[in-house]
């Protein structure tokens, strides 16, 4: 068994550190998302296949035999992409997707669909923390009349597509009280963040309850129909192990 291993998140870093302490034959694969992203202990390819038929013939040339999804729970389109492709060729799938978070007392979330849909709720002046990512900032145009922050992993390439808004670099993971300290620091009003759920970027959301700052929580993409799916990565490992 050759076994393709979508990778990107904490979940997919244990999977991989398991996988080559098995001996498993792996390749895992990243979109190149992070610069000089670390090395998760088996033979991995950086950048994305350059859409449907390129996958198709990736999984024909390297000879895969099995497939598993352990991308970022809003990276949809990869997801429907693979999903859809090993079913036509008959390669077994199976997604990885951790539970998502659910509110506690404490916790002001206004639930949205979309990032477009943050400017319906924050008021303006606000200042505002984006968690999302570079990748869909220019969604958030329209908060035309806040001050938006930014934070990513690395350096920019460029400079922030709209007057109003600054970058902010740090490298997770983040404690409870880092947040909160700067979250002070900057003033934040409102957090804007995916339901990624897991633990590792948690800190975030105790550090806005402690503040009583407000949430705009972006829902999840809709399920794959048809698809395997587990939520640990213990389970995971369980159907690799089955293949």
């Amino acid at each position: 068994m050759t076994l393709l291993l979508l990778a990107g998140t904490s979940q997919a870093q244990k999977i991989a550190a398991e996988l080559a302490a098995q001996g498993c034959d792996a390749i895992a694969s990243l979109a190149g998302v992070t610069r000089s992203p670390k090395a998760i202990g088996i033979p991995t390819r950086v950048g994305g296949f350059g859409g449907s038929e390129e996958f198709r013939n990736y999984l024909t040339d390297n000879e895969i035999t099995a497939v598993l999804d352990a991308t970022h729970p809003f990276a949809a389109d990869i997801s429907s992409r693979s999903c859809s492709i090993c079913r036509d060729e008959g390669v077994p799938y199976c997604q990885l997707l951790r539970p998502g978070w659910e509110p506690i007392d404490g916790d002001r979330w206004t639930l949205i669909d979309r990032e477009e849909d943050a400017v319906q709720h924050i008021a303006p002046g606000s200042t505002v923390f984006l968690a999302t990512g570079r990748q869909t900032l220019e969604r958030f145009e329209n908060l035309s009349s806040c001050r938006l922050i930014c934070r990513q992993i690395d350096p920019p390439e460029g400079p922030f597509p709209f007057g109003n808004g600054e970058f902010l670099i740090g490298r997770p993971p983040f404690s409870v009280e880092e947040e909160v300290c700067l979250f002070k620091e900057l003033g934040v009003d409102w957090l804007t963040v995916k339901n990624a759920g897991g633990q590792a970027s948690y800190s975030k959301l105790e550090a806005a309850r402690q503040l009583n700052i407000r949430v705009a929580m972006i829902r999840r993409p809709p399920l794959l129909e048809g698809a395997t799916i587990v939520e640990t990565v213990e389970a995971a490992l369980d159907w690799v192990g089955r293949q």
